[in-house]
């Protein structure tokens, strides 16, 4: 007996209502990205191994699914690491492809191999499906979408506050009103780092701040000390974790911490840069706000990162996310090349509006007429009605088989169809069609003119 098919734990199919949902999301980022001058770019979904291994740090490198060699693989695979069953070591003999994991790194990549044919600075936008090898749950997913807008060739920190501003768009298009774009500066982390005596585990600090959300502050300490930070460090660190006040109040409260730091300082210049600006320009519906403990633990990030949280009220992690990255083209050999982006979360930004009850109805709208099929010849006539009112249109179509009223009329219920076309003898010998609501009943017989003016 056959077996009962699946598919992979962390992946999904969709249903014709989650798919317009989705697409309904999709073209609402897609809008706002091309009204801010992105525009689009697409990569392959598997990338060579070296393009990006080493480039997330070592839990990156971790979750990123690798493609075996085609063939025999194990042919050449190194028989001392294979022997040994070091499979760390053996990867790199036996696969040579992994799928991407983001949408950034691919994009670097992109821009290296593209340069003299970009024109810089290069605003671009991008929306495709990522892997990641990771642990499902509620909104994490080992197969997801990511939609990505970034800028590269540009240091002007109008970049941010522009960004910022199309978080803003975004989700007050969607009626997400109330979002938190949290934002914070590597170079703030740098400078706090420096302050403590622990510049040379920056990436473990920084690691260990950014689970804050999930393993609490005692947990973050525990890491630190686990990775080598003294006590007296991460005592120096306290103010952090009850870190309070308006923007301006805690830029304050980091200028007087990092005032030994010259690193730390421009770090603390460039967000009082982006909140002043943002503070005149003004949000729809967004709140901005300094959250010193924001790390997002990513090697490439070097100035302002960034991280959205959903409304209040609603338990769902980040639905947002990005950051400056002035070296990233760096590792593929282009230098100088600073850029910066921003990340929609599709999946996470989806669970969160459907919680909410925020799609609108028209989304998962379905055909707006079922035409009841009665013959040959009456659906000759049907159809010719069908493609006028498509042609103006109108979502349409005609039920496929000559079967029973009662299963075409059951047919159309279950599709939830507004209306039922009938186009039968009396129909055709008037030229006009019978239309039928099927929530109330009523029905009456249309010319072909009025038919388009009710279904419009």
């Amino acid at each position: 007996m056959a077996s009962k098919p699946s598919i992979p734990k962390g992946t999904r199919d969709f249903s014709p209502a989650e798919v317009a949902k989705r697409q309904y999301i999709i073209q609402v980022i897609k809008s706002n990205f091309e009204k801010f001058g992105f525009q689009p770019i697409e990569t392959p979904s598997f990338e060579n191994s070296e393009t990006l291994m080493g480039k997330y740090g070592e839990e990156g490198d971790r979750l990123i699914f690798k493609i075996l060699n085609s063939g025999d693989y194990l042919a050449k695979a190194n028989a001392t690491h294979l022997e040994a069953k070091d499979s760390t070591k053996l990867t790199a003999s036996i696969s040579e492809k992994a799928l991407r994991y983001d949408l950034t790194v691919p994009f670097a990549r992109y821009v290296v191999q593209h340069q003299n044919e970009i024109e810089f600075p290069f605003k671009r936008y991008q929306i495709q499906p990522v892997w990641r090898a990771d642990r499902p749950q509620k909104g994490r997913f080992r197969e997801f979408f990511q939609c990505d807008a970034d800028v590269v060739g540009s240091t002007s920190l109008w970049q941010e506050v522009e960004l910022v501003q199309l978080y803003d768009g975004v989700f007050t298009a969607l009626g997400l009103n109330g979002v938190t774009i949290k934002i914070n500066n590597r170079k703030i982390l740098s400078g706090i780092a420096e302050v403590i005596g622990a510049s040379d585990k920056l990436i473990d600090f920084t690691v260990a701040l950014d689970k804050l959300d999930k393993i609490g502050e005692d947990g973050v300490k525990k890491e630190m000390m686990e990775k080598g930070i003294s006590e007296t460090a991460i005592a120096k660190v306290q103010p952090l974790f009850s870190f309070t006040g308006t923007f301006s109040e805690k830029i304050n409260q980091l200028s007087d911490l990092l005032a030994d730091s010259e690193e730390g300082m421009k770090g603390v210049e460039e967000l009082r840069f982006i909140c002043d600006k943002v503070t005149a320009l003004g949000l729809a519906t967004a709140i901005l706000d300094l959250d010193v403990t924001l790390a997002r633990g990513l090697n490439y990030y070097t100035g302002a990162i960034f991280e959205v949280a959903a409304p209040q009220g609603v338990a769902m992690g980040s639905i947002g996310g990005g950051g400056r990255y002035d070296d990233l083209t760096g590792i593929f050999g282009l230098k100088n090349m600073s850029g910066v982006g921003i990340s929609f979360g599709l999946d996470r930004i989806y669970l969160v509006v459907e919680e909410l009850g925020l799609f609108p109805t028209t989304v998962t709208a379905t055909s707006k007429a079922l035409f009841i099929n009665y013959g040959e010849n009456e659906a000759i006539y049907a159809m010719k009605a069908i493609k006028a009112l498509r042609q103006s249109g109108i979502k349409v179509e005609l039920y496929p088989d000559n079967a029973k009223l009662a299963k075409q009329f059951q047919h159309a219920d279950r599709r939830n169809i507004p209306y039922a076309v009938m186009a039968g003898d009396q129909e055709m010998n008037s030229n006009t069609y019978t239309l039928k609501n099927l929530q109330t009943g009523e029905q009456k017989g249309l010319g072909l003119e009025e038919l388009k003016k009710v279904l419009a």
